[in-house]
Parts: structure tokens; sequence; C-alpha cells
């Protein structure tokens, strides 16, 4: 008997935890971004880019947040935040970027364990919403989102890249 109660607290201890990201796990952010886009047909990893962009939310909390699934002090998930108002909505509500769960944690429930911390973080605050963007060709992300409550909407997304000042 105390064997079995030993490993079930071992098991619990070992489960990932999500929690807010700080601005020490940058690196580990930016190397899960990175890895991210590696498969995304619209985006080539920059690393400076992506970290910027980390850091800009981390120092900005008003602006969003990001929330991270650790196991054992190690970053293995995360999914960026981005808070803007909606007229259509009357409020508040969230753009999520970002969802990626480390490839060798797939399949476990990590991933409804990010989403369902994201939602109950959207009801505390009174989010009206959340959207997201998932890749166009990746029909497992879209049936993950599916699963897990999202539906498709009848906007697509358009969008105009701005290029630096020279």
């Amino acid at each position: 008997m105390e064997e079995s109660a030993s490993a079930t607290a071992l098991a619990t201890a070992n489960r990932p935890k999500v929690e807010a990201a700080t601005i020490e796990d940058l690196p580990a952010l930016t190397q899960l971004v990175m890895d991210l886009f590696a498969y995304s047909g619209d985006f080539t990893p920059d690393h400076d880019a992506q970290e910027r962009g980390l850091q800009l939310i981390l120092e900005q909390p008003s602006r969003g947040r990001i929330f991270v699934l650790r196991n054992d002090h190690r970053l293995i998930g995360m999914v960026n935040l981005l808070f803007t108002i909606s007229t259509a909505m009357g409020g508040f509500v969230i753009v999520m970027e970002d969802v990626i769960v480390h490839p060798d944690h797939r399949g476990q429930g990590y991933g409804t364990l990010l989403l369902d911390h994201v939602v109950e973080f959207a009801r505390q605050k009174d989010f009206k919403r959340i959207t997201l963007l998932t890749d166009k060709i990746s029909a497992e992300s879209q049936h993950f989102f599916q699963k897990n409550h999202f539906e498709y909407s009848n906007m697509i997304p358009m969008r105009r890249i701005i290029p630096a000042k020279d």
C-alpha cells in the first residue's frame, strides 16, 4: 500500500504544471517558437525576432500573457495570449498564438491541459472570446482544436506585412 501511494505521489509530482512564463524562460520559449515556425508555411524562424516578440509580451502583461507547461523544471510546452478589444463582443478578447507541446510529449493530454488553463484564465478575467490561427495544412492541429471546442469561423485571415523603415 505504501509503494502504491508513493508511486501515485511521484506521478503527481512529475505531472507537468501550467504556470505563467517568466523572463528566465525566454531562451526555452524562443526555441519552442523557432521549432514551431520551422514547420509553418507562413513564417520563417528568426531567433532575434522571436526572442524580441516574446520579451515584449513578458514585459507587458497588460498586452498579453505566456503560459508554459513545465515538467521537473523543464519547459515542454507553451501558449501565447494577446489581448485586444472586440466591438462585436463588446469587451476584451484573446488572440491565441504559438500553441506548442514539445514533440516528445505530444499525445499525453498536455496540449489540452494548456488549453483548459487558457479557458479558465479567460473566464476568470471576463474575456469574451478566444480566437486562434492554426496552420491550414495541419489537419492534426485543426482536429486537436476542434476536439477542444474551437469552431471554424466565417472570417478568413488576411494580412499585410509592413516593411521596416530604411
